[in-house]
């Protein structure tokens, strides 16, 4: 297919992007062009439009941003065998090896070759995409367009939430971003006995609440770790999933949670955290879990079966639709923190 297409595109190493006119891709060998019909912004595409260190050091300009997507099949490259013209997708935005040792044993998601689409590779904020066949996710018709372009961050939820035991547990949530909103529909999805929050802006804690959440502790204003503390007889919460990268919260999540219980990491820190490992973690017989991406593809099966089940109700996380046009706006409320996900239609 040729001609031109709008894309946003990081152009220089500085804050923010444009909104111009590139060449619409072709799909090489094994690979397919897929033809955008939303897209959803992330935290990773915030970072790289506000340019911060992480993305001083990883992205290359000039690069099309944007990874999580949904999309119509239009074109393919030569050798695709399992997609066709036609196929209504999404994608598993990490493009792994397939030959190294992690990828053969069953643990690409955390494969050292691995490239991501729209930071090392060309992204999907377009009206058009290309991504390897292997990668591409093929969706039932009767998923809404905008519920279909989020799977990817509902994985890293689902990732974070499913790595041990969840039914009849209590667990907290600590950092209600878009991915933390989603943990807690997860949690209540598989029969969590009860759901904490903590979340310091008012809007994202209200979102939290009609995810599900039993309360929601806002840290700046009260004692989160003593309030969940109370509310579960003094043991704490069988189960932390910290998404906010926060080193307090990090520390607060090993007060909060029940001795011998489970810490499974999600946020980022910008910088390296302390941890009185001897008290917080040894002495408590804390299991403690670094997550990244989502299991390829153990977990895409899981979020299409929670999204088929109708247990989990992720519209209210969804607080914004924009043309592609205002992708500035989305950035804006990125900024502010005073929204869900923001969607873009191209």
């Amino acid at each position: 297919m040729k001609g031109k297409m709008k894309a946003v595109v990081k152009q220089t190493s500085a804050p923010g992007a444009e909104l111009v006119m590139v060449d619409i891709p072709s799909p090489g060998p094994g690979e397919v062009l897929v033809n955008v019909h939303s897209a959803s912004i992330c935290g990773t595409d915030h970072h790289i439009y506000i340019w911060n260190e992480w993305a001083q050091g990883r992205i290359k300009p000039p690069k099309i941003m944007g990874h999580e997507f949904y999309g119509e099949v239009v074109e393919l490259g030569d050798g695709t065998e399992s997609i066709k013209v036609g196929d209504l997708v999404s994608a598993e935005t990490h493009v792994v090896c397939g030959r190294c040792p992690l990828c053969l044993t069953g643990k690409g998601h955390v494969c050292k070759n691995t490239t991501i689409l729209g930071v090392d590779i060309n992204g999907a904020f377009a009206e058009y995409v290309v991504i390897p066949e292997a990668n591409a996710w093929i969706n039932g018709k009767n998923i809404p367009p905008e519920l279909a372009s989020i799977q990817e961050p509902l994985g890293n939820a689902v990732h974070t939430v499913l790595s041990g035991d969840i039914a009849g547990r209590t667990v907290a949530v600590t950092g209600c971003g878009p991915i933390g909103l989603m943990a807690i529909a997860v949690a209540k999805a598989v029969g969590a006995a009860a759901v904490y929050a903590t979340e310091i802006n008012g809007y994202r804690a209200e979102l939290a609440m009609k995810m599900g959440a039993e309360r929601v502790f806002n840290p700046a204003r009260e004692d989160a770790v003593k309030g969940i503390l109370e509310a579960t007889g003094g043991y704490g919460v069988d189960v932390v999933a910290e998404m906010s990268g926060n080193p307090k919260a990090i520390s607060q999540a090993f007060d909060m949670v029940k001795q011998g219980g489970r810490i499974s990491l999600l946020g980022l820190p910008a910088k390296p955290v302390e941890l009185d490992i001897s008290e917080k973690l040894i002495f408590k017989g804390v299991t403690v879990k670094g997550i990244t991406g989502r299991l390829m593809y153990d977990t895409w099966f899981q979020v299409k079966g929670l999204l088929e089940s109708g247990r989990m109700d992720l519209q209210p996380v969804i607080t914004h639709r924009l043309p592609l046009e205002d992708f500035k706006k989305g950035m804006e409320l990125m900024d502010s923190g005073d929204c869900g996900k923001v969607i873009l239609y191209p």
